[in-house]
């Protein structure tokens, strides 16, 4: 019998990285993995996942824009429920990230716990480990990243603000060859 894979966290900053993916011609698993954090076996896997979900277009690592928007502002706080936790010191997230932390009061910052980060605030667990990296390794990822947090753990408001820039940004992503 054929087992149901389903889709897991890490495979929304993999759809995020293929997303922002600057360049004309799709990456290697490899290119991929080296900008996430993750390794090409992971990334490959994840690719599976997200083109079986159809969020990516069968067959290739082109995403489906359309699919990807409408998974993330109507499913993804509901199959990746935010973990909140205590107060810590770690790396800015959701309304205080860098996509919406100019529209929000940040008094009350959410953060992907890092020793090493800049703000103090409720943690957040983030989607994959090697998501606190993310701002030096790839900011425009973390950009989205953090947008989706915004989904997962805002209000009404701050959920409105980060669907509409995260479709602004999802829809200006270049097509991959």
């Amino acid at each position: 019998m054929q087992t149901q894979d389903t889709l897991r966290p890490l495979d929304i900053a993999v759809a995020l990285g293929l997303a922002a993916w600057t360049d004309s011609t799709a990456p290697t698993y490899l290119a991929l993995g080296q900008r996430l954090g993750l390794s090409a076996s992971t990334v490959h896997q994840s690719v599976q996942r997200l083109q079986a979900a159809g969020l990516l277009h069968p067959d290739s690592r082109t995403p489906n824009r359309l699919a990807l928007r409408e998974f993330l502002t109507h499913g993804v706080r509901y199959c990746f429920p935010p973990a909140l936790g205590a107060e810590v010191l770690g790396v800015p997230t959701a309304h205080s990230g860098p996509g919406l932390a100019a529209l929000f009061d940040a008094s009350d910052a959410i953060v992907w716990p890092d020793s090493s980060g800049t703000v103090r605030g409720t943690s957040l667990t983030p989607l994959y480990p090697g998501a606190t990296a993310l701002p030096e390794r790839a900011p425009e990822v973390y950009r989205m990243l953090s947008l989706v947090d915004g989904i997962r753990v805002g209000r009404a408001r701050e959920r409105s603000a980060a669907i509409a820039a995260l479709g602004e940004v999802i829809s200006s992503c270049p097509e991959l060859g």
